[in-house]
């Protein structure tokens, strides 16, 4: 089993990590030629529109979405749940997604980057609390019917899962705890 970590902009290096500490192969994914070698991957938090821009400028959009589309398991956080959404509110003119996850985002929901807070976070499935991280994090607004609610903070859905996608608002790279991250291992040891 290999996971990919897409390399264009964000917390590579601690995902890279966070996977590593877990035992897996891991791989920083640029290029198609590298999706193509992914059992699974994390699209980690950056900045949602550069990340998309780049994606396009690598030729990485379309393969990235056929990937997900034929069932490769993603796991998004913070930007990268933006980017497996269908819908954004507040997202910039002509703001592209990977999509897949049938869910409606908020971009920068819970504030600026000086509204930055931690929340210790009930995860369904786990049985100590969460720490979590959120940077200028989006909430999910909305969730199609197949859709599971993993965890709320402040009255707003921020980790979600669909199938094979699974997506959280907040940053779980950061900090020691890989639970999140083992998670996603188990979703792609599954396929």
């Amino acid at each position: 089993m290999r996971i990919g970590v897409l390399a264009l902009q964000g917390d590579v290096r601690e995902h890279l990590a966070s996977l590593t500490a877990l035992g897996v192969d891991t791989l920083t994914v640029r290029r198609p030629s590298e999706l193509e070698r992914c059992d699974g991957l994390v699209i980690p938090g950056g900045e949602s529109t550069t990340i998309a821009k780049l994606a396009r400028n690598f030729e990485l959009l379309e393969p990235l979405r056929a990937r997900i589309k034929g069932g490769m398991p993603a796991f998004g956080t913070c930007a990268g749940m933006i980017l497996l959404a269908d819908r954004i509110v507040d997202g910039t003119a002509g703001q592209e997604t990977i999509g897949g996850l049938d869910i409606t985002v908020r971009r920068n929901a819970f504030g600026r980057q000086v509204d930055s807070f931690e929340d210790d976070l009930d995860v369904q499935g786990l049985e100590e609390p969460v720490h979590a991280f959120f940077i200028r994090a989006p909430w999910v607004e909305e969730t199609g019917p197949e859709v599971e609610v993993l965890a709320t903070s402040k009255g707003h859905p921020v980790a979600v899962r669909q199938g094979h996608l699974l997506a959280t608002s907040f940053h779980p790279e950061v900090g020691a705890d890989a639970r999140m991250h083992a998670v996603f291992v188990a979703m792609v040891a599954a396929r």
